[in-house]
């Protein structure tokens, strides 16, 4: 009789732990739920800032973020906190007397950055404070529909209120100052770096948060003065801007893309890693004539779509340089570029195509440069060896062996835009296809879009400061955007790479075409010819 009372009581114990458990997830998911709810309905002010209306919301969000509404010009997207929250901010007025005295008082625009920033601080202490209470409210509510009685209620409705404050915690403690020098646009590409300044202002004020709001603040308000006509981007004379693109593959559009970021960009020259052609023929030469229609210069190297036949067709181009196994200076800027052994079309033509024999090819050229720390004369440390600001190749395995010998490298291929800093101290940048992989690009359920970089360089040291990385919608799709990145340390010493075992050279196989034959002698090491599939594939598109 002892034993079934001491069972019982056990199972009681039981029944009520698991019940005690199941009413705390019921009122987490009910807390949860209401704070939503509350966010969603009030959490939303209207504030003034400097010379607009701002309004403020709070959205819960997977990540967070601060995003500006500039409608109908775009939006800009910052990276600012870690909290599960979203703030919006809008314009929702500009007071036009406000904004002239701003633009035309030099005293008004010294005391702009604190005003605005004490502006800002007031509207999110009001934003904060409104969305406590609606989550509180929205606790409540939710509470008693789901519990119908008071108490869970009110105890539903405080825990919305306490994951508030956990989120708003969050958010402040791991607020990112930084973020706004590195802004998402979406919108019209015209004047996309004129909103936070130009990179190399950024670069050596990196740490003025609030003057960059007040910069912000300015241009935006320059917008809404002028009609909504986005400012005209003023570059720093100081600064060199490249234009990176790669595998156009005969799209047209790209080059509509490419003539557009040169103008409101002001590029200094354009420098392209290959696959301009899809199947090197004859008949694609007409394509790369536009070349000479762009108005600056346009370092090309070849690609594993360009027979040597469309590498001359290049050449013959107005302002057209083409690197293969050569430096030019061009603009100031060192570079040395390389063309791709192989010319995938071509199948008569096989070649071993694995990394192993790709990193021999830019192995062996690498011996040729050295960093832009080393002097450019002639010196007794390495007499034969080119000073060399930028490597320009098409595949990344071929550029990745550059790693130690220069400070940064260009390539394309894999149609997928990434960057890497090598433990060396060089960065790899891989650039998207410009011209949204051609035909290729409609073979997905969405069109692959169009990439290209633009970026900038000091004009005394020849380093990389920052870029502009700019995606444009592909076929049938209305849409841009552009994301800024401030490189952390421009200055960075190059350390040469260790030294590893020589790679064999590659073999090749089978009867060379008349191009295959004529492209050979293109490179050392490693001959011109076609491709070897392996069947693998790099990122989310086949390798071409």
């Amino acid at each position: 009789m002892k034993g079934m009372r001491v069972s019982t009581w056990g199972e009681t114990a039981r029944r009520l732990a698991r019940g005690r458990a199941a009413r705390i997830l019921a009122i987490t998911v009910a807390a949860v739920a209401g704070a939503w709810l509350g966010l969603a309905i009030g959490a939303s002010v209207q504030t003034a800032v400097g010379p607009a209306d701002i309004g403020m919301t709070l959205r819960p969000s997977w990540s967070g973020e601060t995003v500006v509404d500039v409608r109908p010009l775009g939006t800009l997207r910052f990276a600012s906190h870690s909290g599960p929250v979203r703030l919006g901010l809008s314009i929702d007025a500009v007071h036009p007397e406000e904004a002239q005295e701003i633009l035309n008082n030099p005293r008004w625009a010294d005391r702009l950055p604190e005003t605005i920033e004490a502006d800002l601080q007031d509207g999110l202490r009001q934003l904060i404070i409104r969305a406590a209470i609606f989550a509180l409210g929205g606790g409540l509510v939710v509470g008693l529909v789901v519990f119908r009685r008071i108490t869970l209620a009110a105890v539903t409705s405080g825990a919305a209120l306490l994951s508030v404050v956990v989120v708003a915690g969050v958010s402040v403690l791991t607020f990112n100052p930084r973020s706004i020098s590195e802004p998402r646009y979406t919108g019209l590409l015209t004047g996309i770096p004129s909103l936070v300044g130009s990179a190399q202002s950024i670069v050596t004020r990196f740490d003025e948060y609030r003057g960059q709001l007040a910069k912000l603040v300015t241009n935006v308000s320059k917008l809404y003065e002028t009609g909504a006509t986005l400012p005209v981007y003023d570059p720093d004379p100081s600064t060199i801007r490249v234009l990176h693109v790669s595998d156009l593959h005969i799209n047209p559009v790209g080059w509509n893309v490419i003539h557009s970021l040169i103008d409101q960009f002001k590029i200094n020259l354009v420098i392209d890693t290959g696959d301009i052609s899809d199947h090197g023929t004859k008949a694609e030469n007409k394509f790369v004539e536009e070349i000479g229609r762009l108005g600056v210069p346009y370092v090309f190297v070849r690609g594993n779509h360009d027979s040597l036949a469309t590498q001359r067709a290049v050449a013959k181009q107005k302002n057209a340089i083409v690197l293969d196994g050569q430096a030019a200076t061009v603009k100031g800027l060192h570079i040395y570029g390389l063309g791709d052994p192989r010319f995938t079309p071509d199948k008569a033509v096989q070649v071993a195509s694995d990394d192993k024999a790709l990193a021999a090819l830019g192995q062996a050229n690498a011996a040729k440069i050295s960093p832009p720390e080393w002097p450019r004369s002639t010196s007794t440390s390495a007499p034969d060896k080119i000073a060399t600001d930028i490597v320009a190749v098409h595949d990344p395995t071929v550029g990745r062996a550059f790693s130690g010998s220069v400070a940064l490298v260009l390539a394309g291929h894999v149609h997928q835009r990434s960057t890497e800093l090598m433990p060396t101290g060089t960065r790899v940048m891989i650039q998207g296809s410009t011209g949204g992989a051609g035909l290729r690009g409609l073979e997905h359920d969405e069109p692959t879009p169009l990439m290209a970089s633009v970026l900038y360089f000091n004009k005394d040291d020849h380093r990389l400061q920052a870029w502009d990385d700019i995606t444009v919608g592909g076929l049938g799709e209305q849409w841009v955007q552009a994301q800024r990145y401030i490189e952390p340390d421009p200055g960075r010493t190059i350390f040469p790479a260790p030294a590893t075992t020589p790679t064999p050279s590659v073999s090749v196989t089978g009867s060379p075409s008349p191009a295959g034959s004529a492209a050979l002698a293109s490179g050392p090491n490693v001959p011109y010819a076609s491709e070897v599939s392996d069947g693998r594939r790099h990122g989310p598109v086949p390798r071409h």
